[in-house]
């Protein structure tokens, strides 16, 4: 079979395909209907003559002729985009894509204030942001690269640093001091209402506390249970309870008194954020200009 266009086309949705296991998650990567996928898929079996994907209602898995196919033409494929990519660095005005998994808290303190920035100062490159709190397989999602804190960034990944470490503060609204009292030491929040967060890998976290070499973790008690900030940030503004958040986000609610902070003392501190990317494929121009200008804008302050 000759690689014409629309066979070369056909395999790079086929990649994306075999990476995401889904029609529609490979379509968003590719930019096409899912319905389009399928319709190219078959074509692409038709002009082979072998089936290349098993087809149910809720998933898509390779053929053993698919997993063979994929085995001889990831590599390749992957080498023409790294090339690509390569004489991307000579354009004039860098163009293209990339594509980030942020955490919220990440894409609030960093990005927000940096996009703005980057897309007037590199209008041909465009960003596809995924904002979620879970944790994912960035390469196998068809990430570019992921932002998360230090200490959750896989082994097998390079990360650079974009932010000082993260504080950790305990904060609540005027309304729930006046119902329900200040907690003096971590211990009291036993006997407190507070919004509990749940983990990228869907574990409950501990609040943690550090004084004077003295480290406590904190099953705290509460009939709230969320996985992101934004909507606890609301919650606590009513009344609802305490939240554990890292002190930059609420910087502003608290030096306008509409939040205040408590148990500063037992203030516990985790390493900053870090963006993080596959070893083995080619950083993107585009993505080492982000990178480029987090640093120049330095958003969260000093890097270390």
């Amino acid at each position: 079979m000759q690689l014409s266009r629309a066979n070369l086309a056909d395999i790079v949705y086929f990649l994306a395909i075999a990476r995401h296991q889904s029609f529609s998650r490979a379509g968003l990567e590719v930019g096409i209907s899912a319905s389009a996928l399928s319709h190219a898929m078959k074509g692409l079996e038709s002009r082979l003559g072998v089936r290349l994907l098993n087809r149910t209602t809720r998933s898509v898995t390779l053929t053993s002729a698919g997993e063979e196919l994929q085995g001889l033409i990831s590599t390749p494929v992957n080498d023409i985009g790294q090339a690509l990519e390569a004489l991307n660095r000579l354009r004039d005005e860098p163009a293209g894509r990339i594509r980030l998994n942020v955490l919220s808290d990440g894409a609030k303190l960093l990005l927000g204030p940096v996009l703005p920035v980057f897309i007037e100062r590199y209008p041909d490159i465009e960003i596809d942001l995924t904002v979620t709190n879970k944790m994912v397989d960035i390469i196998g999602d068809g990430h570019d690269a992921g932002i998360r804190f230090g200490g959750t960034v896989p082994e097998d990944m390079i990360a650079q640093r974009l932010s000082p470490d993260i504080a950790w503060a305990v904060v609540g609204a005027a309304q729930y001091f006046q119902s329900f009292g200040i907690p003096k030491h971590p211990d009291d929040l036993k006997r407190h209402r507070c919004l509990r967060i749940r983990l990228g890998n869907a574990r409950i976290y501990h609040w943690q506390f550090t004084k004077n070499g003295q480290q406590l973790e904190i099953d705290v008690p509460g009939a709230i249970t969320l996985d992101e900030t934004r909507i606890g940030l609301a919650l606590v503004n009513r009344g609802a309870g305490l939240m554990y958040v890292p002190a930059a986000v609420v910087a502003s609610q608290i030096a306008d008194g509409s939040l205040r902070r408590v148990l500063e003392d037992w203030t516990h501190v985790d390493p900053g954020f870090h963006i993080y990317y596959s070893s083995s494929r080619q950083l993107p121009v585009g993505l080492r200009l982000l990178i480029d200008l987090i640093r120049e804008l330095d958003p969260m302050g000093a890097i270390p």
